[in-house]
């Protein structure tokens, strides 16, 4: 069984506003449950799971996969966009934070993490928080 890796990490979220705010997420990796799959937690306790592969490909060329976009900005950030019923949320991060969390997923990934020639790669999901349990998780 691979061990899971978590990062905690630092990111700016983006507003309407003239500022940005810094705010924790976890980045997480579990290769028993997925592993083709990332995992971004939101500090309200929202997780998005997509694949590594839009992480990798974002930090070199915009790409879009349903509800999550990312690109690179300039040579040392990354945005993540989220589309949600609630909103769009945008993320600015480090690359080399996401490098450093990607380089660990490679060495956990399976060698056959690779999806089989032909196999559409699943959507991006969201997961959130419910309400009457505090920060559970609830599939939505």
């Amino acid at each position: 069984m691979s061990p899971v890796i978590e990062v905690h990490a630092r990111a700016r979220l983006i507003t309407d506003g003239p500022l940005t705010r810094p705010v924790p997420v976890d980045l997480r990796y579990d290769a028993a449950d997925d592993p083709r799959a990332v995992h971004i937690t939101l500090p309200d306790g929202t997780d998005w799971a997509f694949g590594r592969d839009l992480l990798e490909r974002g930090l070199r060329t915009p790409i879009e996969r349903g509800a999550v976009r990312v690109w690179p900005c300039g040579r040392t950030q990354l945005i993540v966009e989220l589309h949600s019923t609630d909103g769009v949320e945008v993320f600015q991060f480090e690359i080399r934070t996401l490098i450093r969390f990607l380089a660990r997923t490679r060495a956990q990934a399976p060698a056959t993490a690779a999806p089989p020639e032909g196999t559409a790669e699943k959507p991006p999901s969201r997961t959130t928080p419910r309400t009457d349990r505090g920060a559970q998780p609830a599939h939505g």
